[in-house]
């Protein structure tokens, strides 16, 4: 089956997402400049963001170069000499790395999203080396290689639920490749974007204004405001099999969706956030479970963009786009008509209207966004 998840998110002023120079990531879409945030920005600000972590805690893996400083503390947990372990973490920076080339930096020359069974794995190879080893000397002697090489179990060894999600690519056969079960677009303006740039001063408060002007320092900051649409495809059988040497599958599957929901609506990428502070939440969202196995995104129902008119707002015209092109699609397409469909809208204005979609498409209407969660959960369960 596949999950489906079509949103949109209004915001103010904002740079979200920063190029090389600094300023908000764009692209063209339908002949005209669209702002954009790419997937990976999107895919972190979910993966990382409070309420995901606290939610899927002790499911979740760590992306970092910093590797062998996770390995050392777990080896001390274990009961490891000090002086072993931290030449253990001088002797993991050679990780993943085809000369086995050991660092000063405490490093691996490869950031690697890990699991937390990864760790472990890590930590009891080289356990078994230290024990073989007599003395700190003779560990050292060892090369980085040959503990990569004792690193085994790959295939069999449980993933996190955020690689099972967004997948993971590696170099080291310690470590398994995971494809990913969740498909996330690049976000991009429903409207046509106008990238503006913002100059300010930094005042010197010893500075008086009588007798000293000026300011301490002059910059500028590029922003823009836009209304995204945001757009995810979730394998639930590609989940379930990622996550299939878990103790139970099933059970993270099921914990997963509605947290993944909550995550998408409740979060908001990083970039600029104390300058801008643009935390929104979404205008309407669709969900979409489908046996039909095609994914369908729904962004070119702004090729040509929304915008703001006397009778209707920006959000309003989007909203509008939306719905017309899931009901041209159907219509088109009867295949993928099938699908079970929950549909918010943060307004209330679709809550009022029961033919908000016409005859022709069943779309179930939530009234709040908790409501949506638990239809989605509800369906899921059948």
């Amino acid at each position: 089956m596949l999950l489906e998840i079509h949103m949109l998110k209004n915001y103010p002023a904002t740079n979200l997402n920063r190029d090389d120079m600094g300023a908000p990531k764009s692209c063209m879409f339908g002949g005209v400049q669209r702002s954009r945030i790419s997937s990976q920005c999107l895919k972190r600000s979910w993966r990382v963001s409070p309420l995901f972590q606290k939610e899927m805690a002790g499911h979740l893996g760590v992306r970092t170069r910093k590797m062998p400083q996770l390995v050392k503390n777990r080896l001390l947990e274990m009961g490891v000499a000090e002086e072993m372990a931290l030449a253990a973490e001088k002797k993991l920076t050679g990780f993943a790395n085809k000369a086995g080339k050991e660092r000063d930096d405490g490093i691996t020359s490869q950031i690697v999203l890990y699991a937390p069974e990864d760790i472990q794995a890590i930590a009891d190879a080289v356990k078994v080396h230290i024990d073989e080893a007599k003395d700190a000397k003779a560990f050292t002697k060892i090369k980085a290689t040959d503990i990569e090489k004792s690193v085994t179990g790959a295939g069999a060894r449980p993933v996190s639920l955020d690689i099972a999600l967004f997948g993971r690519m590696v170099t080291s056969t310690a470590f398994a490749d995971v494809e990913a079960a969740m498909q996330v677009a690049h976000a991009f303006s429903t409207n046509r974007v106008i990238m503006e740039s913002d100059f300010f001063v930094a005042m010197d408060d010893m500075i008086d204004g009588q007798e000293e002007l000026g300011a301490g320092m002059m910059d500028n900051v590029d922003y823009n405001s836009s209304c995204y649409y945001i757009y995810a495809s979730l394998d639930m059988d590609k989940l379930l099999a990622n996550l299939k040497n878990a103790e139970n599958p099933e059970a993270l599957v099921e914990a997963v969706i509605p947290s993944l929901l909550r995550t998408m609506a409740y979060s908001n990428p990083s970039g600029k956030q104390n300058s801008f502070a643009g935390n929104v939440l979404p205008a309407a969202v669709l969900v979409e479970c489908k046996d039909y196995p095609v994914p369908v995104s729904y962004a070119n129902a702004f090729a040509k963009p929304a915008k703001a008119s006397a009778n209707t707002d920006l959000v309003e015209d989007s909203i509008a786009k939306l719905q017309q092109h899931v009901l041209a699609t159907a219509k088109a397409f009867p295949s993928l008509s099938t699908a079970h469909r929950v549909w918010f809208d943060a307004s209330g204005i679709a809550a009022e209207q029961d033919d908000h979609w016409g005859d022709n498409l069943k779309v179930e209407t939530a009234q709040n966004y908790d409501e949506l969660i638990e239809m989605v959960r509800a369906f899921l369960q059948k």
